[in-house]
């Protein structure tokens, strides 16, 4: 089911009697998110009596089946599938003004007291906004880059934001050497793919709208903003624009991210808004940090990026799976079709390199499930030594998030847990029941 808006989406997860209306008063201090959290990965809560004049909803991305539902393929192929769409972009297309649902209302008076942003945990330092698309442009080459970043509401039309050292800090320290702002928008409500393909791991200069084009299988319709030159998408529910603000720093976090942890409070950089456009009754969307959907949206394209990588070094990769366990971010489930010793460690390497968030890398065979715990550390325990299959890698670039690092600098390691070449053939053969697969329990039982 492949839906190319956020309200297409929510009609299909009401017709699965996933998502669920909640019509009593909820208080966007805290009890918004503790239900989103309470939630997570059952069903998708949409609230409709927040105190402002527009629904919120959440959680609507909670589980990798909804995620494989959305892209139209079945569980095991949703990181494939993706690689295969980063593989092969499909450019997208800019459409006027009438053909564009978030034209519907436009404000250059921007208030953000009157959106429904909630205040997640008890130590957050204020509202924020979590599920916005954040578009920019390279200020010398015009290329594009979207991403999610957290945005702290300062001011009625001031923002707080956490740039890592990825495309944004590229773009917006040229624009700040010329002494000029950054031009960004905001694209809040949007539909699964698209938050999918914001999240690829895409070298520098790579549009990751072109991915969600694919991923439909028809160009993604884009249209122009109002004060920013830049183009957004045309289905969104809801678009700000503005500029991040050159020499200007002020105080943003703490805040609850997906490692569990607080991000700590620091001196950021500041967006100003200009504009504000949206749809008649435009839908709110906030991604409670730390839930499945929060984890997901980032894991599901990463594993698309690493597996494409990791097959660069080690063909014969089957696949990748990002542990819940390991945030969706640190913990690598890497599954090959060993061919040669060695050849393990080498995806490790790759897996590492792929990404700098990845701590901790485990390779398997072929047979076992990588998305069922279980069976991994039933193969760590059963097929590796300490001693023989366990590399280390010290004080490499982590990720600043992970507070056991020393500001971002950490140590990785990989297991091998792949059954040796040489290994006489019975040696590990695992135990089967003939007709187990096949048998159901409640045929026998009454």
């Amino acid at each position: 089911m492949v839906c190319t808006s956020l309200r297409d989406w929510l009609a299909f997860l009401e017709q699965e009697t996933y998502l669920k209306t909640v019509t009593k008063k909820v208080n966007l201090q805290h009890e918004l998110a503790a239900l989103g959290k309470k939630a997570d990965g059952k069903y998708a809560l949409k609230f409709t009596n927040t105190g402002r004049d527009m629904p919120v909803v959440t959680g609507f991305a909670g589980n990798r089946a909804l995620m494989a539902k959305a892209m139209g393929v079945e569980v095991e192929k949703a990181a494939e599938h993706f690689s295969w769409a980063q593989t092969n972009p499909l450019d997208c297309t800019l459409v006027g003004k009438d053909k564009a649902p978030v034209k519907e209302c436009i404000t250059f008076d921007v208030d953000l007291a009157k959106l429904p942003i909630p205040v997640h945990h008890e130590k957050d330092s204020g509202a924020y906004i979590t599920a916005a698309l954040l578009i920019a442009k390279d200020p010398e080459t015009g290329a594009r880059n979207v991403a999610i970043h957290r945005l702290q509401v300062t001011g009625p039309n001031r923002l707080g934001v956490l740039i890592l050292p990825r495309h944004l800090a590229h773009f917006y320290q040229k624009a700040e050497a010329q002494g000029k702002p950054l031009e960004i928008a905001l694209a809040i409500g949007v539909d699964p793919i698209l938050l999918l393909a914001s999240q690829a791991l895409a070298p520098l200069g790579f549009d990751e709208f072109t991915i969600a084009s694919r991923l439909y299988g028809k160009p993604l319709e884009l249209v122009q903003c109002e004060t920013v030159d830049l183009e957004v998408p045309a289905q969104a529910e809801i678009v700000l624009e503005g500029r991040l603000l050159p020499g200007v720093r002020e105080m943003e976090g703490p805040f609850g991210e997906y490692p569990k942890y607080y991000g700590p409070a620091s001196l950021k950089p500041v967006i100003e808004l200009t504009a504000m456009t949206t749809r008649q009754a435009p839908i709110f969307h906030t991604i409670v940090p730390a839930t499945m959907e929060h984890c997901l949206l980032g894991a599901i394209p990463r594993e698309g990026g690493m597996l494409q990588l990791i097959r660069n070094t080690v063909p014969t990769t089957l696949g990748v799976h990002l542990t819940p366990g390991g945030t969706c971010r640190y913990h690598a489930v890497i599954k090959i079709d060993k061919k040669q010793e060695g050849e393990a460690k080498n995806a490790m390497f790759a897996a590492f390199s792929s990404s700098h968030e990845i701590k901790h890398a485990v390779v398997v065979d072929k047979d076992v499930d990588i998305f069922d715990m279980e069976d991994v550390e039933w193969a760590i325990a059963t097929r590796s030594q300490a001693g023989r299959d366990v590399m280390i890698v010290a004080q490499a670039a982590g990720n600043i998030l992970d507070p056991s690092t020393d500001e971002g600098i950490g140590d990785k390691m990989g297991i091998d847990a792949t059954v040796p070449l040489a290994a006489p053939q019975d040696r590990f053969e695992r135990i089967r029941i003939p007709g187990e697969e096949v048998l159901k329990l409640e045929d026998y039982i009454k």
